[in-house]
């Protein structure tokens, strides 16, 4: 049983029962036990450490912009580390932005500092925090090309700052996702450029994201990693399942990669049409799908 008084005790912003599809891109998910928005580092030492001594179960969550929540919920206590926490500092070609920041205000910063190099990040959903851990990428560009350095809780509640090279950066994974650490915050290393260039670039990015994805429904984006030697979008589409529904929840009509939550859709409804369009996939061309979004909870 929660003890609602302590995790008050412990955190200024906590709510109980909290619906988990009003803090997910997809509008989906069950509600929460124990919901936090997290102020400071500090916060989340005390609060996960009132949840490891009491075996209460926990869980960091960014922008909920790449999660897949189960219609259950989920059990003991989220974390998010979000908008109180996403401050964002440039000094000459760096910035350092709090791990809550969204990677659009970060593109501004940028953008208003004339700092080139985050161009092909600049549209892509979700904070800083989340895209760091799962090394999030668009148009050949990766945040592993532009981080210094990262600041974050380990495992023994320890604050550290470790660079690039230490963090384990791969296409869509870092060191984070093998680890229960809670990053804080980063340093990116930009380079000077021309203010109207950096512009441009970021306007024709943008564009290109709204012309061909389904930004106006919910989704948790790319819904599939890219198979190597493949576009997971391709391959959906050629299996014939542009439009196929299960319940409320659509393989997109606009993007074959993204599945959409076209009004009502359930988890169960998208847990269904993913393993539908990795069977139908792998039948017909025998590549198995590996899911991007991030599944989480109790189905």
């Amino acid at each position: 049983m929660t003890d609602m008084a302590a995790f008050r005790r412990l955190a200024a912003n906590v709510a109980f029962d909290e619906p988990m599809s009003a803090h997910t891109t997809f509008r989906i998910g069950g509600p929460a036990d124990v919901f936090i928005e997290a102020e400071s580092a500090e916060e989340i030492k005390r609060v996960i450490g009132y949840c490891r001594e009491r075996s209460v179960p926990y869980m960091i969550m960014g922008n909920g912009s790449n999660m897949l929540v189960g219609d259950k919920g989920i059990r003991g206590a989220v974390i998010q580390v979000g908008r109180r926490m996403s401050g964002i500092e440039t000094n000459g070609e760096r910035i350092t932005a709090g791990a809550g920041a969204l990677m659009s205000a970060v593109a501004s910063a940028a953008l208003k500092a004339e700092l080139s190099g985050f161009e092909t990040l600049s549209g892509i959903p979700g904070t800083i925090g989340g895209g760091i851990y799962m090394n999030a990428g668009a148009y050949g560009g990766e945040l592993k090309d532009v981080i210094e350095t990262v600041t974050y809780i380990d495992e023994n509640g320890d604050i550290i700052t470790a660079e690039n090279k230490d963090l384990d950066f791969s296409y869509r994974h870092s060191m984070f996702e093998t680890r229960s650490c809670v990053i804080l915050s980063c340093l990116l290393r930009l380079k000077r450029g021309v203010g109207a260039e950096i512009k441009a670039a970021m306007q024709d990015y943008n564009k290109r994201r709204s012309d061909k994805q389904p930004i106006s429904m919910p989704s948790a984006g790319s819904t599939f990693k890219r198979p190597e030697g493949y576009f997971a979008g391709k391959l959906i589409q050629d299996s014939g399942l542009v439009g196929r529904s299960v319940g409320g929840a659509q393989v997109s009509e606009k993007h074959a990669g993204f599945i959409v939550n076209k009004g009502g859709a359930t988890a169960a409804d998208v847990l269904e049409l993913i393993r539908l369009v990795q069977d139908t996939v792998e039948e017909k061309f025998g590549v198995r799908l590996e899911p991007e979004v991030r599944l989480t909870g109790e189905q």
